[in-house]
């Protein structure tokens, strides 16, 4: 058998914010913008040297907006390995981006937490 994640879909309010985000201040690839509708758009980035990609979903109902930033009721969501914490790490704090968890050394390796602009938790992970 051979099986993979090909995408994580993550609620965003808004396509062209959420692109700007991911791609200019996290260093993703732009990976497809479909439009699929006056509304609806197929949008995927992609961390480098990643298969697995975001699927970036915007809210097209009341529920799903009470969801942005809190898909996983406030645990961290998505874990993001780098092979140069350092510099990627910097690369957080050049974009002002939020800092929930100052850098630390773990047995697993050296991470942070950090918080994208739509609220969502994610650990940034140089493995041991």
């Amino acid at each position: 058998m051979n099986q993979r994640l090909a995408h994580v879909a993550i609620i965003v309010d808004d396509y062209d914010r959420a692109i700007d985000f991911y791609t200019r201040k996290l260093g993703f690839k732009l990976t497809e913008d479909t439009h699929l509708s006056t509304t609806k758009r197929w949008v995927r980035v992609t961390p480098p040297g990643s298969t697995c990609d975001l699927l970036l979903a915007q809210a097209s109902t009341d529920e799903q907006k009470q969801h942005i930033g809190n898909q996983t009721g406030g645990r961290v969501f998505l874990f993001l390995h780098t092979d140069n914490f350092d510099r990627d790490y910097s690369r957080l704090l050049e974009h002002n981006i939020e800092i929930v968890r100052e850098q630390t050394i773990e047995p697993h390796g050296k991470v942070a937490v950090f918080k994208d602009i739509f609220g969502n938790l994610w650990d940034l992970i140089e493995p041991a």
